[in-house]
């Protein structure tokens, strides 16, 4: 895609959020970024990452990391670390140790009693089903349970008896009291605690019943003295029950919600259900699979945390919905890796070159430098009799505009000497597997007398290259919206079956044979690539496309 626009991005809190320092409603902001540890985080995330620890470090405030478990058959240790590893390598650190909704448990169940005892919450015998029943619809109230009106005191006891453990799970729940026939159906008497007997990750066996989001997320911001707290756009319709329970309870702090668009991006599945679908069902290779939406997929992949904040900062913060342009995401690694990124030369799908006029045994250690435009040093490349070039370099039968090496013609090897193709050697079944070619000596470092060489081709050593594999990612899903399938198919009908082409035997230039976990290049005239984190090896590494070196997916 062309150039984004540079325009500062908008972004509609920070004029709050300074107005109430200014006024001294706050003294500082406290803000909080408060995953649910059932997945990995998602490009979606790194939005609001970057917005709340972003807007506290802008106005010297601080930003806790809160993980709001409250549904232990869903959450694991493993997404906890990997959630707190993702936030730091995005480059922010939260204020303190971690928090965790669970360490107030206790708190919360002595709000519910404090709600049960004013009169504002019940137990409700209702099964789900019928609980659903009587909750209406958009256009119909609700009605009351017929639990609604029992006494405080049996409320008291029913609920203590459930913390106890008496009542197996979904035999009971607490619920607020508000109204049934509220046009929001948040308000229509929502669970506070339901009835669960999992062991959870923080708190072990000592709960059997566990607190709703909507009654836990608002009473830990309070705890906490959050001061702005922020919210995609469909927790919009949940702040007057947020607001709601600030109201009714004894919270030793009144935090203020508010809501942005969240980041919906072309040619991506952020919902986290879909993505474990994807690792679960084997569609790919796990949680960090670089063709994967989340931060440990991207990180794998190569992009940087730069390129990511960068993006977060360009797509802004508004409360407009939209669809992102996942080039515009793409546009930003492409800008950061072209600045930051080493040079060097791999060659695909290498086909040998033999100079016949070279001198056998003859080694020049040509050097050439690490970055056109950085001062990184130069990496050596020894040039000899033989060496690599990339098979689709040379066309026998060229088409038209076709600039590289063909029978009889000329090209310039990069940071090397021009060559000409004199005989294609070929296999019992037609295949070229070698070339012969003539070098013209006096054309290192300038050009030939008397002629113009248009074309310039990677090349590689022969001998001392290092043979490597190459991973060439693409997009997971061939339409913009994965979603919606042409046929009525659901999102994994859209996979893109050329996502992951995998390139064995590949050689790179000798500077690569070590090149270190994550360490990012631009292989010349391919791409942008980065040692895998995992599979890489010394001596054997392996390296996962980032992103092309321009939009391949353009009209």
């Amino acid at each position: 895609m062309s150039k984004p626009e540079t325009t500062a991005a908008t972004n509609f809190l920070r004029p709050i959020v300074q107005a109430d320092l200014d006024s001294g409603k706050h003294a500082s902001i406290v803000t909080r970024f408060p995953p649910e540890p059932n997945g990995y985080l998602h490009i979606g995330h790194a939005k609001s990452i970057c917005l709340n620890f972003g807007l506290a470090q802008e106005f010297g405030g601080v930003c806790n990391l809160r993980f709001d478990d409250t549904n232990p058959a869903k959450e694991d240790q493993e997404y906890i670390d990997a959630i707190k590893s993702d936030v730091q390598w995005l480059g922010f650190q939260w204020a303190g140790e971690e928090r965790y909704a669970s360490g107030y448990f206790d708190q919360l169940y002595a709000w519910a009693v404090h709600l049960i005892e004013a009169g504002k919450a019940y137990v409700c015998d209702l099964t789900p089903e019928q609980a659903r029943e009587y909750r209406g619809s958009l256009t119909e109230p609700g009605k009351n349970s017929p639990f609604r009106e029992r006494s405080v005191e049996e409320n008291l006891d029913l609920f203590a008896r459930m913390k106890a453990g008496e009542f197996p799970d979904g035999a009971r729940a607490l619920r607020a009291k508000i109204d049934m026939a509220s046009p929001n159906m948040n308000m229509r008497d929502p669970i506070l605690y339901r009835i669960r007997h999992a062991h959870h990750h923080q708190t072990g066996d000592k709960w059997c019943i566990y607190p709703s989001y909507d009654f836990t997320h608002g009473q830990s911001d309070a705890i906490e003295g959050i001061t702005h707290s922020i919210c995609t756009l469909e927790f919009e319709d949940h702040r007057p029950l947020y607001e709601w329970f600030l109201e009714h309870l004894p919270v030793p702090a009144k935090p203020r919600q508010y809501e942005f668009a969240r980041l919906n991006l072309n040619y991506t599945i952020t919902s986290k259900r879909k993505l474990k679908q994807l690792v679960d069902e084997g569609h790919v290779k796990g949680w960090d699979d670089p063709r994967m939406s989340t931060l440990s997929g991207f990180r794998r992949r190569g992009y940087t945390p730069a390129s990511i904040r960068n993006f977060c900062d360009m797509i802004g913060v508004n409360r407009a919905g939209g669809v992102v342009d996942i080039g515009m995401l793409e546009f930003a690694i492409r800008e950061d890796l072209d600045a930051n990124a080493a040079r060097a030369m791999c060659v695909l799908k290498p086909l040998k070159v033999v100079i016949t006029n070279y001198p056998e045994g003859q080694v020049e250690n040509l050097e050439l430098p690490r970055h056109p435009k950085q001062d990184m040093g130069v990496r050596v490349l020894p040039f000899s009799r033989e060496i690599y070039i990339d098979a689709s370099d040379f066309e026998e039968v060229p088409p038209a505009g076709f600039k590289r090496l063909i029978p009889g013609g000329e090209v310039r090897l990069r940071g090397s000497y021009v060559i000409r193709a004199d005989e294609a050697i070929k296999d019992a079944e037609g295949n070229i597997v070698e070339l012969r070619c003539f070098y013209d000596e006096n054309t290192l470092g300038k050009n030939p007398e008397g002629r113009k060489v248009k074309g310039v081709i990677h090349w590689v050593p022969a001998a001392e290259s290092v043979e490597c594999e190459v991973r060439l990612y693409d997009r997971l899903f061939r339409s913009a919206n994965p979603e919606k399938d042409e046929e009525g198919g659901s999102f994994l009908d859209n996979i893109n079956p050329e996502s992951l082409v995998v390139l064995k035997g590949c050689r790179a230039e000798p500077s690569l044979a070590n090149a270190e976990p994550e360490e990012r290049f631009q292989f010349e005239r391919e791409g942008y690539f980065c040692a895998d984190i995992k599979d890489s090896k010394p001596g054997a590494p392996v390296f996962n496309r980032t992103v092309t070196l321009r939009d391949s997916w353009g009209a």
